[in-house]
């Protein structure tokens, strides 16, 4: 029995980031299967969750973030093996994906046409993220969610779980609470599309992946 606590209509479960229970992270599981939402931490904020084979799932995640859908939302994989099964990826990238990656990166790739163009806001472009955390690795295995700030979009990005509550209380199934997460900061968002890749955004590991693209 997952011992949990109750906020609005949003189920709370603590869990050990380090060595997460495994009961907890299948009842965590079973959620996101049934097209339910969860929010869970990476290793740069608290994400929110949602299988992205199930498109009404994944309106969920634009609906509770008040997101335009033209707006694309990431995916979270377990494993770099796993990449190939949403996106394109040449030997040399996936070289310089394997340098970086598990980490608090985002990866801007080509997709693949059958990922649904909800997910990439009509284009032709996805961001993966393979977090450097137990939790997301177990939670995604053999299961791609979204990843995408745990706030209302346009709002500041939140740190605690008890704000995150606040904020999505209603519109979330299920919150996986490990406390503050590691970097505290957004992901640093790499494009790979183009030659020579661009930083999109700055943030957590910036000047490590600037570092590695100065000596590509």
């Amino acid at each position: 029995m997952v011992k949990m606590r109750t906020v609005s209509k949003m189920k709370i479960v603590k869990i050990n980031s380090k060595d997460p229970e495994i009961e907890k992270i299948e009842y965590a599981r079973e959620i996101l299967k049934d097209g339910g939402l969860v929010v869970y931490p990476t290793d740069t904020i608290y994400g929110i969750g949602a299988d992205i084979s199930n498109e009404k799932a994944v309106k969920k995640v634009y609906k509770a973030k008040r997101r335009s859908q033209t707006k694309p939302v990431s995916v979270c994989l377990s494993k770099i093996e796993e990449i190939g099964q949403v996106a394109h990826v040449d030997d040399s990238t996936e070289k310089f994906i394997r340098k970086i990656l598990p980490g608090p990166f985002t990866i801007i790739l080509k997709k693949k046409k059958e990922i649904s163009p909800l997910l990439t806001g009509g284009k032709s472009k996805i961001g993966v993220r393979i977090p450097q955390s137990r939790v997301c690795m177990e939670l995604s295995r053999n299961l791609p969610i979204t990843t995408t700030s745990a706030n209302i979009s346009g709002m500041n990005v939140l740190e605690s779980s008890n704000d995150v509550v606040k904020q999505l209380g209603n519109s979330v199934d299920l919150m996986i609470d490990a406390g503050i997460c590691k970097h505290g900061a957004p992901s640093t968002v790499v494009d790979m599309t183009t030659f020579p890749p661009r930083v999109l955004r700055k943030g957590s590991g910036f000047e490590r992946v600037i570092k590695l693209l100065k000596e590509e």
